[in-house]
């Protein structure tokens, strides 16, 4: 009778590229975990920063630093308002990203914000005398950590505001990048995990309190309400 169990030979390409598999899966662990390391500690530690904002230690906004000064502008080229504000900008020696704080309906005027972590520059601009007034807003290192947490340059509830500025761009895509990372690190945790048979009842305690703490607000508490 033939045997249809795999012989020896066979089940050495396998195992070769079961070892290769591990193998590489272990270097993109921990070089991929090298690399996100510290924007990890960054959202983690700014996470609680956010979660906790009685900490008295890492206040910020009390402790600001606020400049007003004005200066004489030549007008900008026609075109929009986007274009118009850069030009500004450029002509006051600020960068950052733009912020729509209202609706403009005076065309001699424009009055924007432009921000980047740790700086706030409230622009408004009269047109006609050319002259614009600009308010500085700096924040210490505190107040640097806590925007990184929530800068994205754009509003789910206002399509005006979209992102303007390179550096808010770059950032967006980091941030794309640390959550593809994660997802990557999570998948390949997994199958290290697998590939330990030792391991795997406790290991599926772990994922299993895992998935019921998570459930518990993604759906325990919709459901309640």
């Amino acid at each position: 009778m033939r045997s249809f169990t795999e012989s020896p030979a066979a089940a050495v390409p396998a195992r070769r590229m079961a070892d290769s598999l591990s193998a590489w899966n272990r270097r993109i662990h921990y070089y991929l975990g090298l690399y996100l390391l510290l924007f990890l500690w960054l959202f983690s530690f700014t996470g609680l920063l956010l979660n906790h904002p009685r900490w008295t230690f890492a206040e910020f906004w009390a402790n600001r630093q606020q400049t007003s000064f004005e200066l004489p502008i030549q007008a900008p080229p026609p075109g929009g308002d986007l274009v118009q504000a850069r030009d500004i900008m450029r002509q006051a020696g600020v960068h950052g990203e733009i912020d729509w704080t209202r609706s403009r309906t005076d065309p001699s005027r424009l009055d924007f914000r432009a921000s980047r972590p740790g700086h706030i520059f409230e622009i408004k601009t009269d047109l006609q005398q050319g002259r614009s007034t600009v308010q500085r807003i700096d924040l210490n290192a505190w107040g640097v950590a806590r925007i990184l947490h929530t800068f994205t340059g754009v509003r789910m509830t206002d399509s005006r505001n979209q992102r303007d500025w390179m550096m808010t761009t770059l950032w967006a895509l980091s941030m794309d990048a640390l959550a593809l990372g994660l997802i990557l690190m999570v998948l390949g945790s997994l199958y290290m995990w697998w590939s330990q048979k030792q391991k795997r009842r406790l290991g599926m305690v772990a994922l299993l309190s895992g998935l019921l703490s998570c459930g518990l607000f993604v759906i325990g508490l919709r459901l309640l309400v």
